[in-house]
């Protein structure tokens, strides 16, 4: 039988949101706000943005700039109210924000290097940190850590990624030993180690149903799983390496951020529905050099989707938010 073909589907740059002065790492996005949107850069700062899709200028405007970090933010998310970001930094720290009053209600003391990722309870009533100090950390909202996962079953080199199960008491991590690992966060044990990575692992997301997770990284392909059981699926390959993944809201599609595009796959054809690549300006010749150099597309860091699926929000290393939609919508 031959191979369904994904339809293609075309994605427009509409737009940047303007205001970080370095690397946007991480974007969360809230189904309670739709009209917000969170980032967290190598600036320092967590930016709060509010979008403005009726206006043809521009997708939306810097709001508010979130500061109190002392080294670069790693990764930012939103609590499931809506209310609250959270933001983990190479300060060794995590703090709390109130998005609509923009102060930290909360700092979180206790990883002894960087912290790479944060993730909210589907309750919001946990909080979790992945560090290069190789542990996982396990907090409740007023900042107390109540378990550290370490060890010889936890992870032997930095943890870049953790990510919470929407609908049962599990997480994700992944990390530069090249592992993925599934959580009971109940018992406080690893189920199942995930070993498919010849390299380092950079991400991992769960998708909206609870049902798979994809991780990638160094080894330039997206690898699926089964979340239950641990068992791989397959592996998508992305000729890069992923900087970030992110599920669709409402499809069965999965987004790869690497250095040099955005991919978007059809999981059920497991074809390349769209390819994007930002637009570079022709840059200004230099004199110094013999002959003029070519304009470096810029490196895709972040990557999420607007509650409604209908946008795909991505940050680059240029301290752009690209803002993409699909041409037939």
């Amino acid at each position: 039988m031959e191979q369904q073909k994904a339809p293609q589907v075309t994605y427009l740059e509409v737009g940047s949101l303007v205001g970080h002065n370095g690397f946007v790492t991480s974007i969360a996005v809230s189904p309670e706000n739709p009209d917000t949107i969170i980032s967290s850069s190598r600036d320092k700062t967590v930016m709060v943005w509010k979008l403005t899709p009726t206006d043809a200028t521009s997708p939306g405007k810097a709001h508010r700039s979130l500061k109190g970090h002392s080294h670069f933010v790693q990764d930012v998310v939103i609590s499931h109210d809506g209310q609250f970001a959270l933001s983990g930094s190479w300060d060794n720290t995590l703090r709390l924000w109130d998005i609509t009053k923009g102060v930290s209600t909360r700092l979180f003391k206790g990883h002894t290097k960087d912290v790479m990722s944060v993730a909210f309870s589907s309750d919001n009533r946990q909080i979790i940190s992945g560090s290069r100090d190789a542990t996982i950390k396990i907090w409740n909202t007023l900042g107390e850590c109540k378990f550290t996962l370490e060890g010889p079953d936890a992870h032997q080199d930095w943890v870049s990624c953790i990510r919470f199960s929407p609908n049962s008491p599990t997480i994700v991590s992944g990390s530069w030993d090249n592992k993925v690992k599934i959580w009971d966060i109940k018992q406080f044990k690893c189920n199942h180690t995930l070993n498919d990575h010849t390299g380092y692992v950079n991400t991992v997301t769960i998708s909206p149903d609870g049902s798979l997770c994809a991780s990638g990284g160094k080894d330039q392909f997206a690898c699926l799983w089964e979340l239950s059981s641990g068992k791989p699926l397959y592996k998508l390959e992305a000729r890069n390496t992923i900087n970030a993944l992110a599920f669709s809201p409402n499809k069965y599609w999965l987004s790869a951020a690497t250095d040099d595009k955005i991919i978007i796959w059809d999981l059920l054809t497991k074809q390349v529905l769209a390819e994007i690549v930002p637009e570079v300006k022709e840059q200004a010749f230099d004199s110094k050099k013999k002959k003029e150099s070519k304009p470096h597309a810029p490196a895709c860091l972040s990557l999420a989707w607007s509650a409604d699926g209908s946008v795909l929000y991505a940050g680059y290393n240029d301290g752009l938010i690209r803002v993409y939609k699909s041409s037939s919508q």
